[in-house]
């Protein structure tokens, strides 16, 4: 989660909640299948409402929260620099802290966890992304925000190695743009999506504070599992383009494995600084490095690292391939 509760500058919240051993947060097993995307959560006939008095709030809310990020020097777009210099070393740290340490606790919401240990957390099957928008998003956000999706999805691809398309049927990897004048929408679509999904998983949804910016969850494919099989992001349409742009790019990404935030992961999206909007190569390297083929989902941090280490080294171009 960058900023966390604790700040009225947070930018977003990740939360994982994948089908690890131990969760009840998993879905149960079902022969149910997910309901078919709807073409868009809105009557393409019905005009749009204007916003209610909570929606323009929030709105100008973000809005004062970009521009002071933006005067403090924050949310950068440059990748980084010399400024942040990194090791292959400070590399194996910051993977072992974003993908192999939980950032919430299970089963308790939004609890943040002490750092418990995890395990390795990936997609093995293909990711079918697709957005949804609801009736209150500005319609004149849904083309930019459907062909941002895209172009990110496109580059998560690219850096992993791992097939990731956009899709109008069948998809897995589901982002929801809504409203605060859609959030009566959001619990019931997930429901659609995940038949059997655990109610503790949908109250997360019932009130969201306006801190959470942005929230991903992802399931395993089978209860137990690290293995996802589904993923759903729900982005605020309140937020200013940059800001919403940051939401893509951190909660697509988180939703591909890497759960976690880190304060001493620099240049990064998964710190609670802000200090960088979008996705570094850093954090490409994080993605190169889980989805590397020697990991598979379930490994302890015990199994993963020595191959984590040699994954870094050879990116780092401090030794030769293995």
């Amino acid at each position: 989660m960058k900023g966390g509760l604790k700040t009225a500058l947070a930018l977003s919240a990740a939360l994982i909640l994948s089908g690890c051993v131990g969760s009840d947060l998993a879905p149960r097993k079902t022969g149910i299948k997910p309901a078919a995307r709807p073409a868009t959560l809105a009557p393409a006939e019905k005009p749009a409402a204007e916003p209610s008095r909570a929606s323009r709030a929030l709105t100008q809310y973000y809005g004062r929260v970009q521009n002071d990020l933006l005067a403090r020097g924050l949310l950068r777009t440059d990748g980084g620099g010399p400024d942040t210099a990194f090791t292959d070393t400070m590399l194996v740290r910051n993977f072992a802290a974003i993908a192999l340490e939980e950032e919430y606790e299970r089963g308790a919401g939004l609890r943040p966890s002490s750092g418990a240990p995890s395990a390795i957390k990936k997609w093995t099957i293909p990711v079918r992304m697709t957005t949804e928008f609801g009736p209150g998003v500005p319609k004149d956000q849904i083309a930019e925000s459907r062909a941002q999706v895209a172009s990110f999805a496109a580059r998560l691809s690219r850096v992993t190695g791992h097939p990731i398309s956009m899709v109008d049927r069948n998809p897995n990897y589901h982002v929801l743009f809504m409203s605060e004048d859609d959030a009566g929408l959001i619990a019931p679509r997930i429901r659609e999506i995940v038949p059997d999904v655990n109610p503790t998983a949908l109250r997360i949804f019932d009130n969201l504070p306006r801190g959470i910016h942005c929230v991903v969850v992802a399931f395993s494919r089978s209860p137990g599992g690290y293995d996802y099989g589904t993923a759903i992001a729900v982005i605020r349409s309140e937020h200013p383009p940059l800001l919403r742009r940051s939401c893509i790019h951190e909660e697509l990404a988180q939703g591909m494995g890497l759960g976690n935030d880190s304060p001493r992961a620099r240049p990064s999206i998964f710190n609670d600084d802000d200090e960088f909007a979008l996705l570094t190569g850093h954090d490409e390297m994080l993605l190169k490095i889980l989805y590397d083929p020697r990991l598979k989902p379930g490994m302890s941090a015990e199994e993963a690292l020595p191959i984590v280490q040699k994954k870094a080294a050879e990116l780092m171009g401090t030794t030769g391939p293995s």
